[in-house]
């Protein structure tokens, strides 16, 4: 009843205090509801008893309470309700605090302009550049607040009487301010934290910058107009001398609905000059135009934007065929990789994805999705204008179900062609195993040595390779708004992914499981040693929150004092002996990296929990407890076609069975308990009695093949040759009584009783 138990325990985490999130989530929380976050705090006492915090997803202040201790650049996890304090999101009173010490990512503010000053980046350290203060003469003595200025937006900077800021003088020309994002009210504000946030501006070389509606569109670029409208356009001249404009003019099929105010004329440096683009449609559908802004700028001349409009309609053109012809040219255990012809009159297509059954669901019109939404009953697999696509999160053995519609449009105004998708599925590979074990017995008392042999020599993958291969191609699953994770293995803990993912910014490293100081090779900490850069022993986890509170300790399971926690991992005592214990459902997996490692490079293990070993019969019971799944069977197969080898102990779960790893010799007896036995104890059935469904699955396997016996011997229901986690019944198709339900797996068979009431 594993996974039962696992369901139970994170939901009594949900009670009180939510699980511990990022920060972007954690801000849709409702305001009274505790949160977790975990950040890098960006401010000191120099603004009092307030904390403002940062993960790379938002930003969010903390006030009261422990958090008062924190330094500025300390990674901290904390924990508090939600407050709305005049229009600032806040955790307060912070209720508790864990303290990191110093972070390994300090934070490099977000060069913003004074329009982004917004909801969006509240509470981020964030750095505006060339902008003047409005006001002259000396910050006020005690709080305060004054403006900068663009030359056409204001923005309030707020002056905390305990900075040393304080009482000092205005400077009179262009600075750079790096502050906090706060708000009072309804009006935003940048939070300078010291002199040294504001600094004499340095103008950039010669350089043109044109803004549409306050946010800058590079050369050559896209710009959404969406339905009849103006645009505020201001064009830049960046660098300290005269830019001379000699104009606008537009080409494009609809170019005659759209107009413009820019003529000729000359911008000083440092200076800017505004304009508008109008709108007009005259019909229905999309409308395509590109403006050409002349100027002296050398390398940017013309200054070519391209714009999307919407007609009277609201909604862009319908695409007048979908695509067509789905295939799915790239298949493993791992990946689907599907293509499709182009649709006739779309620009843009959305592809959404499914395991186990036909997509029913449809996308809306005027509804914008991201990769990893969820579309009625399937999830986004990809949105784009390409014709093929790479789903994150294949794993073995699983039907897929794709289905691809054409669309035109954004910002709400798409127009999706809802008839005759492009529609396909297809099943992922399971394991590529072959007669790779031609040779290999659990009956040969070279057990051990022959499968040594047979994993070595392999392919030797960079340690500083991992982000590239099995991070980014494997590891990454998308969530919703368009946004990716991976996933702490200790802790369970899900990191925001965007690519390039740099590991120091994010504070994330790659975990030995087998830890490095056991190996031969310690302390020369050379990232090219084989057994260091073996990718079955490397998976993603938190620094300072598993990777460095594991550190070299023994994994078993906490029976004292626990020392230390974070979400699902901890550290504590197993008798005298300190461990780290890690998420339930990554017992098996870490128990098979480490089987595999001794194997492959000669390594013991010893029989008892110890300081700078592994105890082999904990492992073992993991093993059993937590068999290999469908995520595990298709890791195993990405790394087989990396390395060119597998781990035997995910492909063969009664190896471990005639090996004893701490003399490095052989059993011939085998495990105590069958393999039988043991796929027996992980297989659940549920709920008994029962009027209606009744579920049948066996923790950490698939179900192969499965047999329905009534009590007379009567075969009610058989199949064969599936590949199903869960198996279902109707209680309202069987009559009243008592059944065996016989299943097989690529581990063995059990049987259990059913009772339909």
């Amino acid at each position: 009843m594993k996974k039962i138990v696992l369901l139970f325990s994170l939901f009594t985490c949900s009670f009180g205090t939510m699980a511990q999130t990022d920060i972007l989530d954690s801000r849709s929380y409702g305001i009274g509801q505790t949160v977790t976050v975990s950040g890098v705090v960006t401010n000191g006492s120099e603004l009092g008893s307030i904390r403002y915090m940062q993960d790379g997803t938002a930003g969010i202040a903390g006030y009261g309470g422990p958090i008062t201790g924190a330094s500025r650049y300390d990674s901290v996890t904390v924990t508090g309700p939600l407050v709305d304090f005049n229009g600032l999101l806040e955790i307060s009173t912070v209720t508790n605090i864990v303290n990191h010490g110093p972070a390994v990512n300090t934070q490099v503010p977000i060069q913003i302009p004074i329009t982004s000053a917004n909801e969006t980046l509240e509470s981020q350290l964030v750095e505006l550049q060339n902008v003047t203060f409005v006001q002259t003469g000396n910050f006020a003595a005690g709080n305060s607040t004054v403006q900068v200025t663009d030359g056409t937006n204001t923005l309030d900077v707020r002056i905390n009487g305990t900075t040393n800021i304080d009482g000092t003088a205005i400077p009179t020309g262009p600075v750079t301010i790096t502050g906090l994002v706060g708000q009072f009210s309804t009006n935003y504000q940048i939070v300078p934290r010291d002199l040294n946030d504001i600094v004499a501006y340095v103008a950039p070389a010669f350089e043109i910058n044109v803004l549409l509606n306050g946010t800058t569109v590079l050369n050559n670029n896209n710009f959404f107009i969406g339905n009849s409208s103006t645009v505020n356009v201001t064009i830049e001249n960046q660098g300290s001398t005269n830019l001379v404009v000699t104009g606008a003019s537009f080409t494009g099929a609809d170019a005659a609905m759209f107009s413009s105010d820019i003529v000729g004329g000359t911008i000083a440096g440092l200076s800017s000059q505004n304009y508008t683009i109008n709108f007009t449609p005259t019909g229905n559908g999309s409308k395509f135009a590109s403006i050409q802004i002349g100027s002296n700028d050398t390398d940017e001349n013309p200054y070519t934007i391209n714009f999307e409009g919407v007609g009277l309609d609201n909604l862009a053109t319908e695409p007048t065929a979908n695509a067509s012809g789905l295939t799915f040219p790239l298949l493993e255990s791992y990946t689907v990789g599907g293509q499709y012809n182009a649709g006739v009159g779309a620009t843009k297509y959305i592809v959404l994805w499914k395991n186990g059954s036909a997509i029913t669901g449809v996308p809306a019109d005027a509804t914008t999705y991201l990769r990893g939404d969820v579309v009625g009953d399937a999830r986004v697999a990809y949105v784009g204008t390409g014709t093929s696509f790479t789903p994150r999160g294949v794993i073995a053995n699983q039907d897929y179900y794709f289905a691809v519609y054409a669309f035109n449009g954004s910002g709400g105004f798409e127009n999706y062609l809802t008839t005759n998708p492009a529609t396909g599925n297809v099943t992922s590979l399971g394991e590529n195993i072959g007669s790779y074990y031609g040779a290999i017995t659990t009956s040969s008392p070279s057990l051990r040595t022959d499968l040594t042999a047979l994993i070595n020599p392999h392919t030797q993958i960079s340690y500083f390779n991992y982000k590239q291969t099995v991070l980014a191609e494997f590891e990454v699953r998308d969530t919703t708004l368009g946004r990716s994770v991976v996933t702490c293995v200790y802790s369970g803990e899900n990191k925001i992914f965007n690519d390039p993912f740099d590991w120091t910014a994010t504070g994330y490293s790659r975990e030995h499981s087998f830890a490095h100081s056991w190996m031969p090779t310690w302390p020369c900490d050379n990232p090219e040693e084989p057994e260091y850069t073996d990718q079955h022993n490397l998976f993603p986890s938190n620094l300072s929150e598993a990777n460095s509170p594991r550190s070299n300790l023994p994994l078993g399971e906490i029976d004292g004092s626990t020392v230390q926690s974070y979400l699902e991992g901890a550290v504590g005592f197993q008798g005298s002996q300190m461990v780290y214990e890690p998420r339930a459902s990554h017992k098996g997996n870490a128990a098979r990296a480490i089987f595999y490692m001794a194997t492959a490079y000669n390594f013991k293990l010893t029989a008892v929990v110890a300081a700078d070993k592994q105890d082999q019969d904990l492992l073992k019971n993991w093993h059993f407890a937590d068999l290999p799944d469908n995520y595990e069977i298709a890791r195993n197969e990405y790394i087989y076609d990396l390395q060119g080898n597998r781990n035997p102990f995910i492909d063969s779960v009664d190896f471990v069975c005639h090996i004893d790893f701490d003399q490095n010799t052989y059993i011939a007896t085998g495990c105590s308990a069958d393999v039988n036995e043991l796929v027996e104890s992980n297989l659940v059935v549920y709920p008994i009695p029962s009027k209606d469904i009744v579920y049948v699955q066996v923790n950490g396997a698939e179900i192969t093949a499965y047999e329905l016996v009534d009590m007379a011997g009567k075969v009610v229901s058989k199949k064969e040759n599936i590949s199903k986690p869960v198996v279902t019944f109707d209680g309202g198709d069987l009559n009243s009584g008592t059944y065996f339900i016989k299943v097989q797996t690529l581990y063995g068979s059990a049987q259990k009783k059913m009772i339909i009431d």
